[in-house]
């Protein structure tokens, strides 16, 4: 029975006759009508009206589309009346409404009989169901209603009330488990399949739902849940069983182990699947996408399994020998200029990607026996995409097989090169295409040890008959050259340069934009050395750009800017005389004659006016006015976001490029990323006009400030735009200073404006790797401002701030501890944690220096500030996490060295730590309480000479560990010695046999990796020198040595070693040394070095 008037729905079935016309003028009508009259005024009668039209409508598209436009309004955003607080529209209306508005829908939902229409109305049904868990409101029917359908004799009813479930998991999270596992036991068993595998959705759904900890309850489904598809496959049921197989993907997402007692089984069938042709390619990418699921999250379970990574292997290789069907000679593959087809759901690179995961998760030593058990016999295949696979399988597993490869790269160059002269062009170009992953993958043994093998071979390949081939073979050398040091390029310069020539005048423009960039690339690498191909090819761009041309050559014209820029950036301003303002003159023409939005030359610009002004410095300050509008108004670009409000919508912006689809609350936002990345970028450039041009960008900066990199600090949308504009600031603030002066008014006034949204952000910034981007932003702007620019005030916000930071740091460790705890024996550490530890670290990193630099410039006064965190030094310092430990020793280094004789009002909470540190095993730890002592030594004071003095044997003991020279150990070693130093200067009267510790003193030299320690130890090696010390009398050749490695290494430098090398002289003529014997000891290069010095 309608609970609305017969005027009322009969208006409201001519709007939706409206909303539905083909006819552009009365939709738009109808929506205006909707909006106005409807969702504005009465958008309970609106909802309540949709219920019974689903309810009483004879067509059914008109019921369909009632659910599909109720679920659509129910989810806009409305002001409560109640509350003034925006929430889903249909919360917003009365109590009674609400339920009566649920009771229509829910008896809708039970009624229809028609699956297309009921699955709209459950969509419906879910929508308000998630308002209703959301909100920790109750709707006590809805339970009871699809418990009631899930048990209906109607196999569509019971498949809706799972499909519920499944979109709203919140709506059974808070029953008790029997229950619930008893339904979910109900609907794996089910007699149609429909329903089973609706059954497998809801469940993947709700698992992914609860905590971890609740799991284990429910692992014992598992058995049931399997027995689900070998059906599924031997009904040939394609569309299912990738709805099987992504329901399980969801769930060895969250917990692999689930699945660990039935895993083998697992494998034997996904295996089966990959292999069944008859079922298509989706189920059988599915399938294959399970199991690099387990390898991603359960790397150790797949290592264990007697078949999974010899099969895995097997099946990818096999997968990829499906290319080029229907095109043996790839005749059609070299005529086609679309070098960027989307080939993402193809066979090939399905399991060229799997390949890549398995040898990143799983390893070497578990990939490379059965991937190189079949590679040699593909190569020497007669069937081209054999050859082709097992190029394309080193291309795949290089980077995770890295390690143990690097050792064998002769023997897998053996396997590649050969290729490069393979009758088939295809194989040609993945034989190009392996040997370019390889020169990023083993960047630098590549370059240094195979140069002489590889370009030789890859050099003529550019010679070939097919332009695909060619435009591959100088991609592979943009990898290899980009890696590649000058000295190693030079021999090759004239053939390379000579060949790339060659291409620019091929008549397919794909093959000339490629050799452009290769070209750049060389010149970017080989830097000076291209000097003398400039006259060459600088007049040949210089006509590309110069040329009027169609839009079809936008993209080589701008490959052509890049090539000049970077050139002009290898060889500098010297050598390209009047070229270097003729070529800005031209990037301006080419910038004014720009009209479309998509014109790539417009993005490409940008980097070039940026090389420029490296390049021109201060010359390029004339052509500022015309480059930085363009790229403020990028940089200033608002985020483009729209809310999708149905599954059209999201289909719609989902076939377009450069966009980021969020769900949120039932609703789906599309975030443009391709403006942001834009904006991205322009801060970046703006960040380099700054640093090159430092006063006399100082027009801009006010504007740039206020308007983009304070607000960017800000802007939750990309963090990359954040990290950007976190660089930008201080940046700013430098290139104001140099122009008005550290004490000036106006430097006073930006400061103000910026120090406050610094400090804010380090409160607010929610990603923790961002949030260590914004602590640098924070030290390098206290930097720049220098001696007391933070306020009592400001000081008082940054301990909050960072009181907050480690509260929420402590919690972060704790769970990953508690779900350590978890972990069974030999399982490993899931990538992520692995990225989080790192994350966090680098933050405790960036906040120890922004702690360095308040204590540098505020000293005493920051120390009432400072010691309301104690409490939280003194839980890091016994933690059993070393970087815990390293971090509270670094922050009371740093009160030693600035607060001075002050520092011994805390010698009770930095006394024990630096003994501590002292014996860590954890070098960086060692080397942070080493330095702690010399820093006392140094600036604390009569009250610390007690104490730094007695350190002296255990920081002898730190330069005799047996590993004390190590490369991870030397720079505590290094440090101990400095400290040492430091004692016997500053604190000898504490000292006991002065003379003995200054001879075995000696013994912990040399210095020559620590540049912060070297000085200090050599000028009191310097001191002994001129006092004639008897110590270093007695060991005067050893002595001299030691000088000698310090100068080599470039540890000592400028004024320091001016006056060391004048102490050794007088030692030399002193101690009546020999100093060309001596020198004969060391390496030619040792020797060269000192001659230098000492002339």
């Amino acid at each position: 029975m309608s609970m609305l008037a017969a005027e009322v729905h009969a208006a409201l079935s001519q709007l939706l006759r409206g909303l539905q016309s083909p006819d552009n003028v009365e939709r738009t009508q109808a929506e205006e009508l909707l909006n106005t009259e409807w969702v504005a005024s009465r958008p309970e009668i609106l909802l309540l009206g949709l219920t019974e039209q689903i309810q009483g409508q004879e067509d059914p598209s008109t019921r369909s589309y009632s659910a599909v436009l109720f679920r659509r309004i129910a989810t806009r955003a409305r002001k409560d009346p109640n509350s003034s607080q925006t929430r889903d529209l249909f919360l917003t209306l009365q109590q009674g409404e609400r339920e009566a508005i649920r009771a229509k829908l829910l008896a809708c939902l039970q009624s229809e009989n028609l699956p297309f229409v009921r699955n709209k109305i459950g969509d419906a049904v879910a929508e308000i169901a998630r308002q209703y868990t959301d909100e920790g409101e109750p709707w006590p029917e809805l339970l009871g209603a699809l418990f009631s359908a899930s048990q209906s004799t109607d196999a569509g009813m019971r498949e809706t009330a799972w499909r519920v479930f499944s979109t709203t998991p919140g709506i059974i999270e808070q029953q008790h488990e029997d229950v619930v596992i008893t339904a979910f036991k109900t609907g794996f068993n089910d007699a149609d399949t429909s329903v089973k595998i609706a059954a497998m959705e809801a469940f993947a759904s709700f698992f992914r739902s609860i905590t971890k900890k609740s799991q284990p309850k429910y692992y014992p489904l598992i058995g049931e849940i399997l027995n689900i598809l070998p059906p599924v496959k031997e009904a040939g049921d394609a569309d299912q069983m990738t709805k099987a197989l992504i329901a399980l993907i969801e769930l060895a997402e969250v917990s692999p182990k689930m699945f660990k007692p039935m895993f083998s089984a697992l494998v034997a069938f996904s295996i089966s699947v990959i292999q069944d042709k008859d079922l298509g390619d989706q189920p059988r990418q599915n399938a294959l996408e399970l199991m690099s699921t387990f390898a991603d999250y359960n790397p150790q379970m797949c290592r264990k399994d007697p078949n999974y990574t010899n099969d895995m292997v097997t099946q990818c290789l096999s997968l990829m020998t499906d290319v080029g069907i229907d095109d043996d000679d790839a005749e059609e593959w070299n005529a086609s200029e679309d070098l960027d087809i989307d080939e993402s759901d193809m066979n090939h690179v399905a399991g060229e990607q799997c390949m890549d995961r398995l040898a990143n998760k799983l390893g070497g030593s578990a990939v490379l026996p059965p991937t190189f058990n079949w590679l040699p016999r593909m190569m020497t295949s007669s069937a081209w995409r054999d050859r082709h696979a097992a190029l394309m399988a080193i291309s795949a597993i290089s980077e995770g097989c890295r390690d143990l490869m690097i050792g064998e790269l002769d023997k897998v160059l053996d396997l590649v090169l050969p290729a490069l002269r393979d009758p088939h062009p295809r194989v040609r170009w993945a034989g190009c295409n392996a040997l370019g992953q390889m020169s990023t993958d083993f960047a630098g043994t590549m370059q240094e040890k195979y140069h002489q093998v590889v370009l030789p071979n890859i050099i003529p390949v550019l010679e070939s008959a097919e332009p695909r081939v060619q435009a591959h073979a100088a991609a592979a050398l943009v990898n290899f050259c980009e890696e590649a040091e000058k000295t190693v390029l030079e021999p090759y310069l004239d053939q390379l340069l000579s060949h790339l020539l060659m291409l620019l005048q091929s008549p397919k423009r794909f093959v000339q934009e490629q050799a452009l960039s290769t070209i750049a690339t060389v010149a970017d690498s080989a830097e000076a050395a291209f000097s003398k191909y400039y006259d060459t090819l600088m007049p040949l761009l210089f006509n590309v750009l110069r040329e009027e041309q169609s839009k079809e050559y936008r993209l080589l014209r701008a490959k052509a800017m890049e090539c000049a820029t970077l050139i002009a950036l290898a060889v500098g301003k010297e050598r390209m005389g009047a070229d270097a303002i003729a070529l800005v003159n031209l990037l301006g023409t080419i910038q004014h004659n720009i009209q479309d939005s998509d014109d790539p030359q417009a993005s490409y610009l940008l980097h070039c006016w940026g090389r420029m002004c490296r390049v021109l410095g201060q010359d390029f300050l004339p052509y500022l006015p015309a480059v930085i509008p363009p790229l403020t108004e990028l940089a200033g670009a608002k985020a483009d976001i729209q809310l999708l409000d149905d599954d059209e919508q999201v289909a719609q912006v989902e076939q377009e490029e450069g966009w980021e689809l969020v769900p949120l609350k039932g609703k789906v936002i599309g975030i443009k990323t391709s403006t942001l990345d834009d904006k991205h970028m322009a801060i970046e450039l703006i960040v380099i006009y700054a640093q090159v041009l430092e006063a006399a960008f100082e027009p801009y900066v006010n504007d740039i400030m206020d308007k983009i990199a304070l607000p960017g600090l800000a802007f939750f949308f990309h963090d990359p735009v954040r990290v950007a504009s976190a660089k930008c600031v201080p940046q700013l603030l430098n290139a104001y200073k140099k122009a008005h002066g550290g004490q000036s008014l106006q430097l006073g006034q930006l400061w103000e404006r910026t120090v406050d949204r610094v400090l804010e952000v380090l409160s607010t910034e929610p990603a923790i790797d961002t949030l260590a981007e914004m602590y640098q932003c924070f030290y390098e702007c206290v930097e720049v401002i220098g001696k007391g620019c933070l306020t009592p005030q400001h000081m008082a916000t940054f301990i909050e701030s960072a009181k907050s930071v480690l509260e929420d740091y402590q919690t972060r460790v704790k769970q990953r501890l508690e779900e350590q705890a978890e972990t069974e024996d030999g399982e490993e550490t899931p990538e992520e944690i692995l990225f989080a530890i790192e994350d966090d670290q680098n933050l405790l990193s960036d906040m120890n220096k922004a702690f360095h630099t308040i204590f540098k410039n505020e000293g005493t006064d920051f120390l009432p500030h400072w010691e309301k965190l104690l409490p939280y030094y003194n839980q890091a310092i016994v933690n059993s996490d070393p970087t815990q430990r390293q971090w509270a020793i670094c922050i009371f280094d740093d009160v030693l060295e600035f607060c001075g004789p002050q520092s011994w009002t805390y010698s009770s909470n930095i006394i024990q730590p630096l003994a501590d540190g002292m014996r860590d095993d954890v070098p960086a730890n060692r080397q942070a309480a080493v330095y702690g002592i010399g820093v006392a030594a140094h600036k604390g004071g009569e009250a610390w000479s007690d104490f730094v003095s007695a350190s002296l044997p255990m920081l002898f003991q730190v330069t005799q560990r047996p590993d004390a020279r190590a490369d991870d150990d030397v720079f505590a070693t290094e440090n101990a010695c400095a400290s040492i130093a430091k004692i016997l200067h500053y604190n000898s009267s504490k000292v006991s046999n002065v003379q003995g510790v200054v001879a075995a003193w000696i013994d912990t030299l040399p210095v020559t990796n620590d540049e912060e320690a070297a000085p200090y130890a050599y000028s009191f090696l310097a001191q002994l020198i001129d006092q004639q010390n008897p110590a270093v009398m007695a060991q005067a050749a050893k002595c001299f040595t030691f000088v000698a490695l310090a100068l080599e290494s470039e540890t000592l430098q400028g004024q320091t070693a001016t006056r060391i090398v004048g102490a050794a002289k007088q030692l030399v003529t002193t101690a009546g040394l020999d100093a060309n014997q001596l020198l004969a000891n060391l390496s030619p290069e040792t020797q060269q070095t000192v001659r230098a010095f000492f002339g």
